[in-house]
């Protein structure tokens, strides 16, 4: 299976995208913002960072960006994305999913191992989890607070729609603690934390086992592997 990372002027977390992907045992490949060639990928990864500079609003001219046409035509037709942190900035800029991201409620960049319950595991990305499982996985943003409208918000609620919610402290004022959420049709999701820093023991967060051994981040990557060769 091959996956695609796609870096953008200001991405930070291709490379550690790339290597989860290879920890997880699929072909990373790496995809550039300005072309139109998704090189035959059987999924896309959209990874965190500060595209263009966070300018206007935080992933929107990213979501513009020539090889965005092929992501959005790619996940209409089904294929699996990912989007991680700027990467789910993208996602709502480009309206693959809902909603929209705004800056921090206390103002400040945070750095933290999240707590995460997993709402919905029928998606690529999330089903090698269990409903109601709670994950840690390293949180880092300035403008991750989650934003809909009412209307919109008892919609994702009402409909299944929230893929992951903060545990124990909601660290950017997101409404109703979403951390992520996916796309009607479940091949889209999109995360503020990220989950490619929890893929290698010795890196990830700290568990009651060992410093620094926890790995849930790596089951979003077997997860799509696992799906994708499923429905082969």
């Amino acid at each position: 299976m091959r996956i695609g990372v796609v870096t953008f002027p200001g991405s930070l977390d291709d490379r550690d995208a790339l290597r989860a992907i290879r920890l997880a045992g699929a072909d990373p490949v790496a995809l550039w913002h300005g072309e139109h060639d998704l090189q035959g990928v059987d999924a896309l990864v959209l990874p965190g960072g500060f595209s263009y500079g966070d300018y206007l609003r935080c992933g929107a001219i990213a979501s513009l960006s020539p090889i965005m046409t092929e992501v959005i035509d790619a996940a209409g037709k089904g294929m699996p994305v990912l989007g991680i942190c700027n990467g789910f900035q993208m996602l709502a800029e480009a309206h693959l999913v809902s909603g929209g991201l705004i800056r921090n409620d206390h103002g400040n960049f945070i750095r933290r191992d999240q707590h995460l319950r997993v709402e919905n595991v029928d998606t690529p990305w999330t089903s090698g989890f269990e409903p109601g499982q709670e994950i840690v996985i390293p949180l880092k943003n300035g403008e991750g607070g989650f934003v809909a409208s009412a209307a919109e918000l008892e919609r994702l609620e009402g409909e299944g729609l929230v893929a992951f919610r903060y545990e124990g402290v909601n660290p950017n004022g997101s409404l109703n603690d979403i951390a992520g959420v996916r796309n009607d049709r479940g091949n889209v999701v999109g995360l503020m934390p990220h989950p490619e820093h929890a893929v290698e023991e010795g890196f990830g967060p700290d568990t009651a086992a060992a410093m620094r051994s926890g790995v849930d981040g790596l089951t979003f990557f077997t997860s799509v592997l696992r799906s994708t060769l499923l429905a082969a």
